[in-house]
């Protein structure tokens, strides 16, 4: 009697072709943002590559479930291409003076201290992403594409003020406070979801421990 074995994964496949396409937009994103910040058409350019970068990551993680073309490839790299987009836009908007360094630095502490600590623990069990996370990731998403859209460069007078969050003063207030309350809502949700990771890390700790000491 003969057992069918395992279908190995090509490593080269859609969805990982769809990953590394994410990582090489990652410089021209950032090329286009940081290159002309003020210049509305390079702006919308910017957004298209970003939204496009966004888009490569909600096709290639259905394709690879639906067709089982899952890889550890695809397992390590899907999330480092996820946070250098997303990385690079937070990045950007604070050097071009849109946004506080300080909102950055909290959020990057954030993103890589929890993918670091997945590593640290990974004796301890697996921390996959929980509902808070992937909320985590949405709010992100929408909320960085809306900062790094030139809506608010249609109010300015030539020549653009610059310095640290010079659009506030030409912007209209309703455009200014939905900007303004997402991305407050936003890392506000970054750092509960992170605590709530670590709170989930210490409970693996916790129970490695318990099983351990059972042997």
């Amino acid at each position: 009697m003969t057992t069918d074995s395992p279908r190995a994964v090509p490593v080269v496949n859609l969805p990982n072709a769809l990953t590394l396409l994410r990582l090489l937009l990652v410089p021209l994103f950032g090329w286009l943002l940081l290159a002309q910040p003020v210049a509305i058409d390079w702006r919308w350019l910017a957004t298209a590559v970003f939204l496009l970068a966004l888009l490569t990551d909600l096709l290639d993680g259905k394709i690879a479930r639906r067709y089982n073309l899952v890889t550890d490839f695809g397992k390590l790299w899907d999330p480092i291409a996820d946070k250098a987009i997303t990385g690079m836009a937070w990045v950007g908007l604070s050097i071009i003076g849109e946004l506080p360094w300080w909102v950055t630095i909290i959020v990057l502490v954030r993103e890589w201290g929890i993918t670091l600590l997945r590593f640290v623990i990974i004796k301890w069990g697996v921390m996959g992403a929980n509902r808070g996370g992937k909320a985590k990731t949405m709010a992100q998403t929408w909320t960085l594409g809306l900062w790094v859209m030139p809506l608010h460069l249609y109010f300015a007078v030539a020549p653009v003020p610059s310095g640290e969050l010079a659009w506030l003063s030409y912007t209209p207030w309703w455009l200014t406070w939905p900007k303004l309350v997402l991305m407050a809502a936003t890392v506000l949700l970054t750092v509960v979801t992170g605590l709530d990771y670590l709170r989930q890390a210490k409970r693996l700790h916790d129970q490695y421990v318990a099983t351990a000491g059972q042997r």
